[in-house]
């Protein structure tokens, strides 16, 4: 293994991070912009707001089948381009909404986020797919542990340069410039030998994502991934997008920002991302690894939302502590890859986190729709019961895949 160890610095591995570094401020620029950006435009944040978050969303739920659906037919690598250059045009668009006509601006910013969404759906899936076909699988875990807590740094990023750009549109000509600027680096990588191999393999169907739902086992493992990933944008969607809410209902009496939110919950994730493929092979197990961590994020939730704190600081120190155990992120899209067979394993693991990112539109309708007779808090542990305990269920009932083998096919 240890002489294996430069394959994690391998240009696949690397441009994926890359890649995924992008994707992730560009995912999470909205929120970071929301307030500003709407107060602005002359828009509601929180209504406004909400409906452009669940536009964006939306088109992350339709771009990951389009895009999971090319990565097994077309390739890795067409879905790496392809989904880059759509996000990329749509961002430096959104930098534009100031010059646009002011009417049904609403319906303007929702759309251009909804073709973001569309794009950003691609990337992830297909970068983990590439890594971890192309890595040794003792390394599996490792490698994709690197792409995600290297990448997710990208929210980080993304709040300071709201920051320091001076204007909220800067902040979307930069992360499409730099999607742009990806794009040239990406010229040199190539697909995983996996896939080449399927592809010699002509007869065997490829990508037909209800194949997902017309086997029993299949629709088992797939709608678990799900589950998997559900408090992880419990934590982002809810409790970090609208802490303003949230941190008024506790009674503190400073306004929290959202975006400081995103951003101290990201380094969290980083950090829990790097440490998950670590974890997950010093225990053997990617179940045990995804368990510990939802548990330590369930004790921060319970806690954040009784309270008995007042001040901004301590919720933010929260965020940090929720965005440690959410760091399982890494290692539920690794088990997404691994547990489908090459021919449909990146329509699986593309579709499957951005079914999770997509199942945050009934999770803001939920808490919307339940704080209104509730109140803030109850709403939000409501809703965060419900993702916990599909979560934790799921987890539990999984296939274990430390160490499996990849190469095999659905038949």
């Amino acid at each position: 293994m240890k002489g294996n160890t430069r394959l994690l610095f391998s240009l696949p591995v690397i441009v994926a991070a890359l890649g995924y570094f992008v994707d992730i401020y560009d995912l999470l620029l909205f929120g970071i912009v929301r307030v500003p950006s709407l107060k602005e435009l002359g828009l509601n944040p929180d209504v406004a707001g909400a409906i452009i978050l669940n536009w964006q969303m939306f088109g992350l739920l339709l771009g990951g089948i389009l895009w999971g659906v090319l990565g097994d037919k077309k390739g890795r690598l067409s879905v790496l381009f392809g989904s880059i250059l759509v996000y990329s045009l749509a961002n430096i668009a959104c930098g534009f909404l100031p010059y646009f006509p002011q009417d049904n601006l609403v319906f303007t910013y929702a759309a251009l986020r909804f073709v973001a969404g569309v794009g950003l759906a691609g990337e992830l899936g297909a970068g983990i797919t590439l890594v971890s076909e192309s890595l040794p699988k003792e390394l599996r875990a490792i490698g994709t542990s690197l792409v995600a807590g290297f990448g997710l740094l990208g929210a980080v990023v993304a709040n300071f340069t709201v920051e320091l750009s001076g204007h909220w549109t800067y902040s979307y000509f930069i992360g499409g410039g730099m999607g742009l600027a990806l794009l040239l680096l990406r010229i040199g990588v190539i697909e995983s030998g996996l896939y080449k191999s399927l592809m010699e393999a002509s007869t065997v169907p490829k990508g037909r994502f209800l194949d997902l739902f017309t086997n029993k086992s299949r629709l088992s493992r797939y709608l678990k991934c799900i589950a998997i990933g559900l408090p992880t944008w419990f934590c982002i969607g809810i409790l970090a997008v609208f802490g303003n809410q949230i941190g008024a209902a506790l009674g503190i009496a400073e306004e929290i920002s959202p975006g400081k939110c995103i951003m101290w919950a990201y380094i969290g994730i980083s950090v829990g991302d790097f440490a998950s493929g670590f974890i997950s092979n010093r225990l053997a197990s990617r179940k045990k690894a995804i368990l510990y961590m939802l548990i330590f994020t369930l004790i921060g939730v319970v806690w954040m939302l009784v309270g008995g704190y007042s001040t901004a600081t301590i919720y933010y120190a929260f965020c940090v502590w929720l965005g440690l155990g959410t760091g399982y992120w890494a290692m539920f899209v690794t088990v997404g890859a691994e547990q489908f067979g090459t021919n449909l394993r990146a329509t699986a693991a593309t579709t499957i986190p951005n079914m999770v990112r997509g199942m945050l539109i009934p999770m803001v309708v939920l808490f919307d729709f339940l704080k209104v007779d509730t109140g803030v808090i109850i709403s939000a542990a409501v809703v965060g019961g419900i993702a916990f305990a599909l979560a934790i269920y799921s987890v539990v009932t999984m296939e274990e895949t430390h160490n499996k083998d990849l190469d095999f096919l659905e038949e």
